[in-house]
């Protein structure tokens, strides 16, 4: 046993057994006699022990009440399930996430789209793009929109290309 071992085992971290249930090695069991186990499939699951990580709590004060809500059901890197209500005005989608201010904080948050499980609803909810058949903006345009957008600067060119496509 090594000395963090021992410093975690005397200052809460409590002492690391096998699981009594799967056998799993290198959980905890607490001063209160409780075991928390590593392994998903195990009844004595600890998310916090999985991933080597800490979990924070979930914010539960705030008085932040949206207009205007949509439910997103989720499920974290840790397996559990998490049900959010956002604005739908601010659903913005970035790559493989989409960021949106959520209850009770009003604080924006970023969901990965392949952990959302009503995806197909939230989308439903998000700002189009594009006008229903209006072709996406070529590579030139895009690239003059982006840069554009970034540096919020503007030019003639932009503006032609921002009026063909202005939820861009």
């Amino acid at each position: 046993m090594g000395l963090l071992d021992f410093l975690m085992s005397l200052f809460g971290g409590g002492q690391k057994i096998d699981c009594p249930n799967c056998g799993t090695p290198d959980a905890r069991k607490s001063r209160d006699g409780s075991v928390q186990c590593r392994n998903q499939t195990c009844p004595n699951f600890d998310p916090s022990l999985a991933l080597g990580r800490y979990i924070a709590p979930v914010p539960t004060k705030g008085d932040f009440r949206p207009e205007h809500p949509v439910s997103i059901r989720y499920v974290n890197f840790a397996g559990q399930s998490r049900d959010f209500s956002a604005e739908q005005d601010s659903l913005v989608r970035k790559r493989n996430h989409i960021v949106a201010e959520v209850a009770p904080t009003g604080r924006k948050i970023t969901l990965s789209r392949e952990r959302i499980q009503n995806l197909s609803e939230v989308e439903r909810y998000m700002p189009k793009r594009l006008e229903p058949g209006q072709n996406w903006p070529n590579k030139v345009e895009r690239q003059i929109l982006g840069y554009h957008k970034k540096n919020g600067r503007t030019s003639p060119r932009y503006e032609q290309v921002r009026a063909k496509y202005p939820n861009w």
